[in-house]
């Protein structure tokens, strides 16, 4: 008899060889309907696998992120045994999950086309009816080689494999993959599905090998579920930042200047100003100060930060400066430990906090790039806290109360925090050191009423970190926000100050990002707001549109009063229909529009729309302007 300590700590004896399956069954038949996969002893696996020895056991649900990739990667390899029995002559490369839903790469010489993707959807549900057993199992290498010698992509892997590697398959029917799993029992498992999209990837992300074939899918246990999620994607494409960005005229990309490389237009220009102008006002209100860094520097710097060691591949390259290698930089900190290091501090001097708007330029591969989201060259909203030993706590407490501020006052109050502790294998710094960093960063969510999720041995090799992933009006998580330990930094420049008893002591750096990058941010501003900006962010705050030639003095009049209150307004002077400058109005998503007539001139008034309250009627032109301002010192959403 063996022994399984589930979930809620209770035990169960059961006969050894017995597997998850049978087990979940014993425990509720609600339970082993639901069930899709099983952690035993911390490891995520089939619920075929079978028991011999002593274990813990978590049967893992739809609901669970390691249940959705176990589903997920069953309704890929159900897409592949599809698109091979359509199309026998495809090769298969990989089909993972993905944070929503999953993908497979396919090598074709023919381009898959929407009566293809189609086709292969409705021979995905013949094998879902066929329910087909899907079993795991291993082979020796050469043995495995002769299994997948019609499948190029599959021996390369194989090939990279480990010598002592276990190599394992899935089959399911005719088809087997090369699979570290894990999998559903059987393809009925699998209940509503919708293949999203085809795309084209290169092999292994790299732009020098070939372009492969990539289709989107997605999949659910319940047909409600997967109607509700398609209505999603739906919401999300009109709020797609790309397709708003060219359409409200706030940014651009161009070939000829460089991909990944952003041209902001005066529209956004406009709210970026607004994003960073509150930035800093609200920096200097914490007590920080405010640095300028260049854009490049020696290599020589980049090989004390170790980034050339560690970092090459995401560097630009160098540029010859009268013989020396210069390199543009992929992050500020080296500049602001160059800046510490132009002087001794001591013990008083501490905390130091220096922030920067630095502009950094990182070689994301084409593959990668994604509108504002992944670019090459982006603006991080960037600080470095240099503190003692003792301080530490209360600066993450203060951090994280300003980190929280932040993101509220442009409308996200909902967040999930993740807490990243000491990696198991290769770590600088003492244990006593990660210890009090990781105390004082759970101390901190604590402290604010918080709660975070712990990722064990999920820290970088230089320190401990919380990320903090904000959700926006379709409830998906972004992640943002940073506050980042480092214990390497301070080592490799042999930072000090002078401590109370006269010796010199190593500061703790904090690396921290409330917005992340200004790009990246722009992005999910955009797009949880719809492009619809609050007011105090808007691109053209108020639109005057007077009804005819003889109003445009007066609207003029008004802009110029406006724009000296720092207010974005325009005056449209076409000559056309005030119900047509009204619906280009709603298009551009502008927060108030004010129609100017003979009434209006009359009396000295405005007729006020609102985009969110509709018509306010006629309005005195300072009552108006007295409730814009408010609205705006309010930063009303």
């Amino acid at each position: 008899m063996i022994e399984v300590t589930l979930k809620d700590g209770s035990k169960k004896s059961y006969q050894s060889g017995t597997n998850v399956y049978d087990i979940a069954k014993d425990i509720s038949q609600g339970l082993a309907r639901a069930a899709v996969a099983a952690e035993i002893n911390g490891k995520v696996t089939d619920l075929n696998t079978s028991l011999y020895e002593d274990c813990t056991l978590n049967l893992l649900t739809f609901d669970s992120e390691e249940g959705k990739a176990t589903y997920w990667h069953t309704a890929s390899h159900i897409m592949a045994q599809a698109v091979k029995r359509l199309f026998p002559n495809v090769k298969l490369a990989i089909g993972p999950s993905i944070e929503n839903g999953f993908y497979y790469d396919f090598d074709s010489e023919k381009s898959f086309t929407p009566d293809d993707l189609t086709k292969i959807e409705a021979e995905m549900k013949k094998i879902i009816k066929e329910d087909l057993p899907i079993e795991r199992f291993t082979l020796p290498r050469d043995e495995a080689l002769k299994l997948m010698e019609n499948e190029p992509y599959k021996i390369e892997l194989i090939n990279e494999l480990p010598v002592d590697a276990e190599i394992s398959f899935y089959k399911q029917g005719e088809f087997t993959d090369l699979c570290s799993g894990p999998h559903l029992p059987s393809t009925g498992k699998v209940k509503a599905f919708k293949l999203i999209q085809q795309a084209g990837a290169y092999w292994r992300g790299d732009e020098k090998n070939k372009m492969l074939q990539r289709i989107y899918g997605i999949a659910f246990p319940k047909a409600s579920q997967l109607e509700e999620y398609l209505k999603m994607l739906e919401e999300a494409e009109k709020r797609d930042h790309r397709k708003l960005g060219k359409e409200l005229e706030l940014f651009s990309f161009d070939e000829e200047v460089g991909p990944g490389l952003v041209l902001w237009h005066p529209k956004g220009a406009r709210v970026r100003m607004r994003i960073e102008d509150f930035w800093r006002q609200e920096h200097i209100k914490n007590g920080y100060d405010i640095v300028y860094t260049p854009h490049i520097g020696r290599g020589k710097l980049w090989e004390t930060s170790g980034h050339l060691g560690f970092y090459k591949e995401g560097m630009y390259s160098a540029m010859d400066v009268d013989g020396q290698d210069f390199y543009a930089k992929p992050m500020n900190c080296p500049f602001h430990i160059a800046i510490y290091k132009s002087r001794l501090y001591s013990y008083r001097d501490l905390p130091l906090r220096w922030a920067e708007l630095g502009t950094v330029y990182r070689y994301e591969k084409s593959g990668t790039l994604h509108g504002l989201l992944r670019v090459r060259g982006f603006t991080q909203d960037d600080a470095h806290l240099f503190c003692a030993p003792e301080q530490m706590p209360d600066e993450i407490r203060r951090v994280l109360r300003f980190c929280l501020y932040m993101l509220d006052a442009f409308g996200f109050d909902k967040y999930k925090i993740y807490l990243s502790t000491k990696p198991k294998e290769k770590y600088v710094g003492d244990d006593q050191m990660w210890a009090d960093a990781t105390k004082a960063l759970k101390e901190a969510v604590i402290a604010e009423g918080l709660e975070c999720d712990i990722d064990e041995g999920g820290g970088a090799f230089y320190g401990p970190k919380i990320d903090i992933k904000i959700k926006d009006a379709l409830n998906r998580e972004w992640q943002c926000s940073t506050i980042q330990f480092d214990f390497n930094e301070p080592e490799r420049f042999d930072m000090t100050y002078v401590a109370p008893d006269g010796t010199r002591k190593r500061p703790y750096m904090i690396h921290r990002a409330l917005l992340g990058s200004i790009e990246r941010f722009f992005g999910v501003l955009t797009e949880h707001y719809a492009g619809a900006f609050p007011v105090w962010l808007a691109p053209v705050q108020v639109k005057i549109l007077p009804i005819l030639e003889s109003h445009h003095e007066y609207a003029n009049k008004i802009a110029e009063k406006l724009q000296q209150l720092d207010v974005y307004a325009e005056v449209d002077l076409r000559n056309e229909k005030i119900g047509y400058k009204i619906r280009e109005a709603r298009l551009e998503k502008i927060p108030y529009m004010l129609i100017i007539g003979d009434k209006e001139v009359e009396n000295q008034s405005v007729s006020v729309r609102s985009r969110k309250d509709g018509d306010l009627g006629a309005m005195n032109v300072d009552a108006f302007i007295s409730k814009l301002m408010e609205e705006i010192r309010t930063r009303a959403n």
